[in-house]
Protein backbone atom coordinates (compact mmCIF):
# COMPACT_ATOMS: atom_id res chain seq x y z
CA UNK A 1 0.00 0.00 0.00
CA UNK A 2 1.24 3.32 -0.97
CA UNK A 3 2.99 5.67 1.85
CA UNK A 4 0.93 8.66 2.10
CA UNK A 5 2.74 12.03 2.36
CA UNK A 6 2.82 14.35 5.59
CA UNK A 7 0.12 16.51 4.18
CA UNK A 8 -2.23 13.78 3.18
CA UNK A 9 -1.73 12.37 6.39
CA UNK A 10 -3.02 16.01 7.80
CA UNK A 11 -6.22 16.05 5.49
CA UNK A 12 -6.79 12.72 6.90
CA UNK A 13 -6.30 13.22 10.52
CA UNK A 14 -8.33 16.62 9.84
CA UNK A 15 -11.69 14.54 8.54
CA UNK A 16 -14.51 12.81 9.61
CA UNK A 17 -16.41 9.96 7.47
CA UNK A 18 -19.81 10.21 7.91
CA UNK A 19 -21.58 6.82 6.15
CA UNK A 20 -25.35 6.66 5.51
CA UNK A 21 -26.48 3.39 6.58
CA UNK A 22 -30.22 3.63 7.78
CA UNK A 23 -31.35 2.91 4.11
CA UNK A 24 -34.63 0.63 4.08
CA UNK A 25 -33.33 -1.15 0.96
CA UNK A 26 -37.06 -1.80 -0.67
CA UNK A 27 -36.06 -3.01 -3.78
CA UNK A 28 -34.35 -5.73 -2.41
CA UNK A 29 -36.69 -6.97 -0.24
CA UNK A 30 -37.52 -9.74 0.99
CA UNK A 31 -33.73 -9.84 2.39
CA UNK A 32 -34.31 -6.41 3.77
CA UNK A 33 -36.90 -7.96 5.97
CA UNK A 34 -34.60 -8.39 8.63
CA UNK A 35 -31.68 -6.00 8.38
CA UNK A 36 -30.69 -2.82 6.87
CA UNK A 37 -29.94 -2.74 3.54
CA UNK A 38 -25.90 -2.25 4.01
CA UNK A 39 -25.75 -5.52 6.47
CA UNK A 40 -27.39 -7.89 3.29
CA UNK A 41 -24.71 -10.65 3.41
CA UNK A 42 -22.49 -10.27 -0.09
CA UNK A 43 -19.88 -12.23 -1.76
CA UNK A 44 -20.65 -15.19 1.09
CA UNK A 45 -18.68 -13.63 3.69
CA UNK A 46 -19.56 -10.40 3.17
CA UNK A 47 -21.94 -7.59 4.37
CA UNK A 48 -22.12 -4.66 1.95
CA UNK A 49 -20.96 -1.80 4.32
CA UNK A 50 -17.81 -4.13 4.80
CA UNK A 51 -16.69 -2.17 1.11
CA UNK A 52 -16.90 1.29 2.32
CA UNK A 53 -15.23 0.61 5.89
CA UNK A 54 -12.34 -1.20 4.16
CA UNK A 55 -11.95 1.76 2.03
CA UNK A 56 -11.79 4.38 5.00
CA UNK A 57 -8.97 1.83 6.52
CA UNK A 58 -6.97 1.34 3.70
CA UNK A 59 -7.37 5.14 2.90
CA UNK A 60 -6.12 5.45 6.67
CA UNK A 61 -9.57 7.00 7.76
CA UNK A 62 -9.75 6.58 11.35
CA UNK A 63 -12.55 8.73 12.61
CA UNK A 64 -16.23 7.00 11.21
CA UNK A 65 -19.34 7.79 12.13
CA UNK A 66 -22.07 5.39 10.86
CA UNK A 67 -25.92 6.59 10.61
CA UNK A 68 -28.12 3.36 11.23
CA UNK A 69 -32.02 3.75 11.16
CA UNK A 70 -33.84 0.97 9.76
CA UNK A 71 -33.87 -2.77 10.99
CA UNK A 72 -29.66 -1.80 12.36
CA UNK A 73 -29.45 -4.65 14.94
CA UNK A 74 -27.74 -7.01 12.51
CA UNK A 75 -25.85 -3.95 11.20
CA UNK A 76 -24.62 -3.03 15.22
CA UNK A 77 -23.68 -6.03 15.90
CA UNK A 78 -21.30 -6.74 12.73
CA UNK A 79 -19.61 -3.67 13.43
CA UNK A 80 -19.25 -4.35 17.03
CA UNK A 81 -18.12 -7.56 16.35
CA UNK A 82 -16.12 -7.01 13.61
CA UNK A 83 -14.52 -3.40 13.41
CA UNK A 84 -14.16 -2.81 17.16
CA UNK A 85 -10.48 -2.29 16.11
CA UNK A 86 -9.73 1.39 16.62
CA UNK A 87 -7.89 3.26 19.83
CA UNK A 88 -9.85 5.84 21.08
CA UNK A 89 -7.18 7.24 22.89
CA UNK A 90 -5.62 7.85 19.57
CA UNK A 91 -8.50 9.99 18.20
CA UNK A 92 -9.46 7.02 15.91
CA UNK A 93 -13.19 5.54 16.74
CA UNK A 94 -16.40 3.96 15.00
CA UNK A 95 -19.44 4.89 16.55
CA UNK A 96 -22.72 3.78 15.46
CA UNK A 97 -25.45 6.26 15.35
CA UNK A 98 -29.32 6.09 15.36
CA UNK A 99 -31.72 8.37 15.43
CA UNK A 100 -30.98 10.72 18.39
CA UNK A 101 -33.68 12.96 18.02
CA UNK A 102 -31.42 16.25 19.24
CA UNK A 103 -32.67 18.66 16.13
CA UNK A 104 -36.02 16.69 14.76
CA UNK A 105 -38.82 14.71 16.89
CA UNK A 106 -38.50 12.50 13.04
CA UNK A 107 -37.30 10.20 11.99
CA UNK A 108 -34.36 10.64 8.44
CA UNK A 109 -36.02 11.85 6.23
CA UNK A 110 -33.55 12.36 3.49
CA UNK A 111 -29.58 12.06 3.39
CA UNK A 112 -28.60 15.57 4.29
CA UNK A 113 -31.54 14.99 7.31
CA UNK A 114 -29.69 12.34 8.77
CA UNK A 115 -26.24 14.33 8.65
CA UNK A 116 -28.43 17.48 10.20
CA UNK A 117 -29.68 15.52 12.83
CA UNK A 118 -26.34 14.47 14.15
CA UNK A 119 -24.39 18.14 13.36
CA UNK A 120 -24.02 18.10 17.24
CA UNK A 121 -21.67 14.89 16.61
CA UNK A 122 -19.87 16.58 13.62
CA UNK A 123 -19.60 20.09 16.04
CA UNK A 124 -18.35 17.99 19.20
CA UNK A 125 -15.40 16.34 16.91
CA UNK A 126 -14.47 19.51 14.91
CA UNK A 127 -13.17 17.83 11.66
CA UNK A 128 -11.67 20.68 8.99
CA UNK A 129 -13.34 18.23 6.47
CA UNK A 130 -16.81 15.83 6.23
CA UNK A 131 -16.64 12.95 4.16
CA UNK A 132 -20.16 11.62 3.26
CA UNK A 133 -20.18 8.00 1.88
CA UNK A 134 -23.15 5.46 1.11
CA UNK A 135 -23.00 2.26 3.08
CA UNK A 136 -24.33 0.59 0.06
CA UNK A 137 -22.12 0.54 -2.74
CA UNK A 138 -19.34 -2.11 -4.05
CA UNK A 139 -16.11 -0.23 -5.08
CA UNK A 140 -12.91 0.25 -4.30
CA UNK A 141 -11.58 3.76 -3.37
CA UNK A 142 -8.73 5.01 -1.79
CA UNK A 143 -10.62 8.85 -0.47
CA UNK A 144 -7.51 10.85 0.83
CA UNK A 145 -6.93 10.90 -2.99
CA UNK A 146 -10.33 12.61 -3.25
CA UNK A 147 -9.20 14.55 -0.23
CA UNK A 148 -6.28 15.87 -1.69
CA UNK A 149 -7.79 17.13 -4.91
CA UNK A 150 -10.75 19.07 -2.62
CA UNK A 151 -7.94 20.93 -0.84
CA UNK A 152 -5.80 21.68 -4.12
CA UNK A 153 -8.81 22.93 -5.75
CA UNK A 154 -9.24 25.44 -3.50
CA UNK A 155 -13.56 23.71 -3.09
CA UNK A 156 -15.57 23.94 -0.54
CA UNK A 157 -17.91 20.82 -1.34
CA UNK A 158 -16.41 17.70 -3.98
CA UNK A 159 -18.50 15.26 -5.52
CA UNK A 160 -16.88 12.33 -6.25
CA UNK A 161 -18.18 10.86 -10.15
CA UNK A 162 -17.93 8.64 -12.50
CA UNK A 163 -18.49 7.94 -16.43
CA UNK A 164 -22.16 5.91 -16.58
CA UNK A 165 -23.94 4.67 -19.71
CA UNK A 166 -26.42 7.17 -20.66
CA UNK A 167 -29.00 4.88 -21.09
CA UNK A 168 -28.83 3.27 -17.53
CA UNK A 169 -28.32 6.39 -15.56
CA UNK A 170 -32.18 7.73 -15.01
CA UNK A 171 -32.12 6.58 -11.39
CA UNK A 172 -28.35 8.54 -10.82
CA UNK A 173 -27.86 12.18 -10.32
CA UNK A 174 -25.81 13.57 -13.50
CA UNK A 175 -23.26 16.45 -13.60
CA UNK A 176 -21.96 19.15 -15.88
CA UNK A 177 -18.60 20.78 -15.74
CA UNK A 178 -16.85 23.40 -17.07
CA UNK A 179 -12.72 22.52 -18.10
CA UNK A 180 -11.57 22.96 -14.64
CA UNK A 181 -13.97 20.36 -13.01
CA UNK A 182 -15.86 22.82 -11.48
CA UNK A 183 -19.49 21.28 -11.41
CA UNK A 184 -22.08 23.85 -12.93
CA UNK A 185 -25.03 22.06 -13.60
CA UNK A 186 -26.44 19.42 -11.53
CA UNK A 187 -29.37 17.15 -11.89
CA UNK A 188 -31.44 14.42 -9.58
CA UNK A 189 -32.48 11.42 -11.62
CA UNK A 190 -33.08 12.66 -14.95
CA UNK A 191 -35.40 11.53 -17.37
CA UNK A 192 -33.35 13.05 -20.09
CA UNK A 193 -29.65 12.52 -18.80
CA UNK A 194 -27.12 15.20 -20.40
CA UNK A 195 -24.21 13.32 -21.85
CA UNK A 196 -20.73 14.47 -21.78
CA UNK A 197 -19.81 16.75 -24.19
CA UNK A 198 -16.57 14.31 -25.08
CA UNK A 199 -18.85 11.05 -25.97
CA UNK A 200 -22.74 11.37 -25.84
CA UNK A 201 -23.16 7.70 -25.19
CA UNK A 202 -21.81 8.03 -21.62
CA UNK A 203 -22.96 10.86 -18.57
CA UNK A 204 -20.72 12.06 -15.95
CA UNK A 205 -22.66 10.69 -12.65
CA UNK A 206 -23.61 11.00 -8.56
CA UNK A 207 -21.31 8.75 -7.07
CA UNK A 208 -22.84 9.81 -3.83
CA UNK A 209 -19.47 10.59 -2.39
CA UNK A 210 -18.96 13.79 -1.06
CA UNK A 211 -16.30 15.93 0.65
CA UNK A 212 -17.21 19.64 2.83
CA UNK A 213 -15.23 21.85 4.33
CA UNK A 214 -17.31 21.51 7.55
CA UNK A 215 -18.20 25.24 8.14
CA UNK A 216 -19.73 24.85 4.37
CA UNK A 217 -21.77 21.86 5.36
CA UNK A 218 -23.32 22.73 8.31
CA UNK A 219 -24.51 26.24 7.24
CA UNK A 220 -26.50 24.24 4.24
CA UNK A 221 -27.48 21.66 6.60
CA UNK A 222 -29.43 24.09 8.84
CA UNK A 223 -30.63 26.53 5.83
CA UNK A 224 -32.39 23.54 3.93
CA UNK A 225 -33.27 21.93 7.35
CA UNK A 226 -35.45 25.21 7.58
CA UNK A 227 -36.93 24.98 3.86
CA UNK A 228 -39.82 22.81 2.67
CA UNK A 229 -37.21 20.38 0.59
CA UNK A 230 -36.61 16.62 0.30
CA UNK A 231 -33.80 16.91 2.41
CA UNK A 232 -31.04 15.10 0.20
CA UNK A 233 -27.87 15.32 -0.80
CA UNK A 234 -28.50 15.41 -4.33
CA UNK A 235 -31.55 16.63 -4.83
CA UNK A 236 -31.49 19.91 -2.89
CA UNK A 237 -27.86 20.22 -0.69
CA UNK A 238 -25.17 20.01 -3.65
CA UNK A 239 -27.28 22.10 -6.64
CA UNK A 240 -27.85 24.59 -3.95
CA UNK A 241 -24.36 25.32 -3.50
CA UNK A 242 -23.42 25.10 -7.10
CA UNK A 243 -23.27 29.13 -7.87
CA UNK A 244 -22.61 30.22 -4.37
CA UNK A 245 -19.57 28.09 -3.72
CA UNK A 246 -16.73 26.51 -5.19
CA UNK A 247 -18.02 23.26 -6.33
CA UNK A 248 -15.90 20.28 -7.71
CA UNK A 249 -16.17 16.85 -9.43
CA UNK A 250 -13.45 14.60 -9.10
CA UNK A 251 -13.03 11.49 -11.14
CA UNK A 252 -13.06 8.51 -9.52
CA UNK A 253 -9.86 6.48 -9.22
CA UNK A 254 -10.36 2.95 -9.62
CA UNK A 255 -8.06 0.84 -7.17
CA UNK A 256 -9.51 -2.42 -8.68
CA UNK A 257 -6.77 -2.63 -10.68
CA UNK A 258 -8.75 -3.90 -13.75
CA UNK A 259 -9.50 -2.10 -17.57
CA UNK A 260 -13.50 -0.84 -16.31
CA UNK A 261 -14.04 1.04 -13.23
CA UNK A 262 -15.98 -0.85 -10.66
CA UNK A 263 -18.57 0.88 -8.88
CA UNK A 264 -22.15 -0.94 -8.24
CA UNK A 265 -25.45 -0.26 -6.31
CA UNK A 266 -26.42 -3.42 -5.83
CA UNK A 267 -29.62 -1.60 -4.69
CA UNK A 268 -31.83 -4.19 -6.70
CA UNK A 269 -32.38 -7.89 -6.58
CA UNK A 270 -31.08 -8.68 -9.98
CA UNK A 271 -28.35 -6.18 -9.37
CA UNK A 272 -27.19 -7.93 -6.19
CA UNK A 273 -27.86 -11.51 -8.00
CA UNK A 274 -25.96 -10.43 -11.16
CA UNK A 275 -22.96 -8.96 -8.71
CA UNK A 276 -22.39 -12.15 -6.78
CA UNK A 277 -22.74 -14.04 -9.91
CA UNK A 278 -19.72 -11.56 -11.26
CA UNK A 279 -17.28 -12.80 -8.45
CA UNK A 280 -17.33 -16.53 -9.68
CA UNK A 281 -16.60 -15.35 -12.97
CA UNK A 282 -13.03 -17.27 -14.31
CA UNK A 283 -11.43 -12.86 -14.34
CA UNK A 284 -14.10 -11.62 -11.76
CA UNK A 285 -14.25 -7.50 -12.57
CA UNK A 286 -13.82 -7.18 -9.10
CA UNK A 287 -11.11 -8.52 -7.53
CA UNK A 288 -11.60 -9.79 -4.01
CA UNK A 289 -8.09 -11.53 -3.50
CA UNK A 290 -6.21 -8.17 -3.53
CA UNK A 291 -3.54 -8.43 -1.06
CA UNK A 292 -3.06 -4.76 -1.64
CA UNK A 293 -6.84 -3.59 -0.69
CA UNK A 294 -7.65 -6.15 1.98
CA UNK A 295 -11.28 -6.55 2.07
CA UNK A 296 -12.03 -6.54 5.66
CA UNK A 297 -15.34 -8.51 7.63
CA UNK A 298 -16.57 -10.53 10.56
CA UNK A 299 -15.51 -14.30 10.41
CA UNK A 300 -16.33 -16.58 13.47
CA UNK A 301 -13.87 -19.09 13.80
CA UNK A 302 -15.50 -21.88 11.78
CA UNK A 303 -13.83 -25.00 10.28
CA UNK A 304 -12.73 -25.50 7.32
CA UNK A 305 -14.73 -25.99 3.97
CA UNK A 306 -14.90 -29.63 2.82
CA UNK A 307 -16.40 -32.07 0.04
CA UNK A 308 -17.64 -35.63 0.59
CA UNK A 309 -17.24 -38.12 -2.03
CA UNK A 310 -18.46 -42.00 -1.36
CA UNK A 311 -17.43 -44.85 -3.59
CA UNK A 312 -20.37 -47.04 -1.56
CA UNK A 313 -22.98 -45.20 -2.90
CA UNK A 314 -23.17 -44.50 -6.62
CA UNK A 315 -23.14 -41.10 -7.99
CA UNK A 316 -22.49 -39.69 -4.27
CA UNK A 317 -20.39 -37.52 -4.87
CA UNK A 318 -19.16 -33.95 -3.17
CA UNK A 319 -18.43 -31.27 -6.42
CA UNK A 320 -17.67 -27.49 -6.40
CA UNK A 321 -17.17 -26.19 -10.12
CA UNK A 322 -16.63 -22.17 -10.05
CA UNK A 323 -17.96 -21.11 -7.18
CA UNK A 324 -17.07 -19.44 -3.78
CA UNK A 325 -17.25 -21.99 -0.90
CA UNK A 326 -16.98 -20.10 2.20
CA UNK A 327 -15.41 -21.65 5.77
CA UNK A 328 -17.83 -24.37 7.64
CA UNK A 329 -19.82 -24.89 4.22
CA UNK A 330 -19.95 -28.90 3.65
CA UNK A 331 -20.58 -29.99 0.12
CA UNK A 332 -21.63 -33.62 1.21
CA UNK A 333 -22.54 -35.94 -1.80
CA UNK A 334 -24.12 -32.64 -3.99
CA UNK A 335 -23.19 -31.32 -6.65
CA UNK A 336 -22.26 -27.50 -6.63
CA UNK A 337 -21.98 -25.32 -9.94
CA UNK A 338 -21.33 -21.25 -10.33
CA UNK A 339 -22.90 -20.77 -6.85
CA UNK A 340 -21.64 -18.57 -4.19
CA UNK A 341 -21.84 -20.38 -0.26
CA UNK A 342 -21.42 -18.62 2.48
CA UNK A 343 -20.79 -20.25 5.92
CA UNK A 344 -22.14 -23.04 7.75
CA UNK A 345 -24.29 -23.92 4.38
CA UNK A 346 -24.92 -27.97 4.10
CA UNK A 347 -25.09 -29.73 0.28
CA UNK A 348 -26.40 -33.14 1.16
CA UNK A 349 -25.89 -36.12 -1.26
CA UNK A 350 -27.51 -36.50 -5.21
CA UNK A 351 -28.84 -32.45 -4.91
CA UNK A 352 -27.86 -29.72 -7.90
CA UNK A 353 -27.24 -26.44 -6.87
CA UNK A 354 -26.63 -24.07 -9.48
CA UNK A 355 -26.41 -20.27 -10.69
CA UNK A 356 -27.57 -19.54 -6.67
CA UNK A 357 -26.17 -18.08 -3.83
CA UNK A 358 -26.73 -19.44 -0.32
CA UNK A 359 -26.50 -17.20 2.78
CA UNK A 360 -25.67 -18.59 6.15
CA UNK A 361 -26.56 -21.84 7.43
CA UNK A 362 -28.64 -22.70 4.51
CA UNK A 363 -29.49 -26.44 3.92
CA UNK A 364 -30.38 -28.39 0.63
CA UNK A 365 -32.25 -31.45 0.98
CA UNK A 366 -31.43 -34.87 -0.80
CA UNK A 367 -31.99 -35.04 -4.41
CA UNK A 368 -32.95 -31.18 -3.95
CA UNK A 369 -32.37 -29.19 -7.04
CA UNK A 370 -32.09 -25.17 -7.57
CA UNK A 371 -31.05 -23.17 -10.17
CA UNK A 372 -30.71 -19.03 -10.05
CA UNK A 373 -31.89 -19.18 -6.32
CA UNK A 374 -31.20 -16.75 -3.38
CA UNK A 375 -31.63 -18.23 -0.20
CA UNK A 376 -31.20 -16.51 2.90
CA UNK A 377 -30.06 -17.45 5.91
CA UNK A 378 -30.93 -21.04 7.88
CA UNK A 379 -33.69 -21.90 5.54
CA UNK A 380 -33.98 -26.00 5.20
CA UNK A 381 -34.97 -26.99 1.67
CA UNK A 382 -36.87 -30.36 1.72
CA UNK A 383 -35.60 -33.31 -0.16
CA UNK A 384 -36.52 -33.61 -3.72
CA UNK A 385 -37.69 -30.07 -4.43
CA UNK A 386 -37.13 -28.02 -7.16
CA UNK A 387 -36.53 -24.76 -7.36
CA UNK A 388 -36.05 -22.43 -10.47
CA UNK A 389 -37.51 -24.91 -12.80
CA UNK A 390 -41.23 -23.36 -12.89
CA UNK A 391 -41.25 -20.11 -12.43
CA UNK A 392 -44.95 -19.57 -12.43
CA UNK A 393 -45.21 -22.23 -9.30
CA UNK A 394 -42.14 -20.14 -7.88
CA UNK A 395 -44.51 -17.34 -7.90
CA UNK A 396 -46.97 -18.60 -5.41
CA UNK A 397 -44.50 -19.03 -2.91
CA UNK A 398 -41.35 -16.46 -3.23
CA UNK A 399 -40.85 -13.28 -4.75
CA UNK A 400 -39.36 -13.67 -8.83
CA UNK A 401 -37.21 -11.19 -9.81
CA UNK A 402 -37.84 -9.22 -13.89
CA UNK A 403 -34.97 -11.77 -14.67
CA UNK A 404 -36.48 -14.95 -13.34
CA UNK A 405 -33.90 -15.04 -10.06
CA UNK A 406 -35.85 -16.63 -7.31
CA UNK A 407 -35.66 -15.25 -3.32
CA UNK A 408 -36.38 -17.32 -0.41
CA UNK A 409 -36.54 -15.54 2.51
CA UNK A 410 -35.17 -16.50 6.19
CA UNK A 411 -38.26 -18.78 7.68
CA UNK A 412 -39.13 -19.66 4.54
CA UNK A 413 -42.76 -21.68 4.74
CA UNK A 414 -42.79 -25.17 2.33
CA UNK A 415 -45.79 -26.86 1.09
CA UNK A 416 -46.95 -28.75 -1.48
Amino acid sequence: MKQRTPRTSAIIQDTLAVILAGGQGERLYPLTKHRAKPAVPFGGIYRIIDFALSNCINSQLKRICVLTQYKSDSLDRHIRLGWNIFSYDRGEFIFTIPPQFRASEKWYQGTADAVYQNIYTIERENPDYVLILCGDHIYKMDYSELLDFHVAAGADATVATIEFPREAASHLGVLEIDRNQRIVGFEEKPKDPKPMPSNPELVLANMGIYVFNTPVLIRALLEDAEADTSHDFGRNIIPGLIGDKRVYAFNFKDMNQKEAKYWRDVGTLDAFFDANMDLISIDPQFNLYDKEWPIRTYMRPYPPAKTIWSLEHEGRVGVAINSIISAGSIVSGGRVKNSVLSPEVRINSYSQVEESILMNGVDVGRHAKLRRVIVDKYVHIPPAIEIGYNLDEDRRRFTVTESGVVVIPRNACFWD
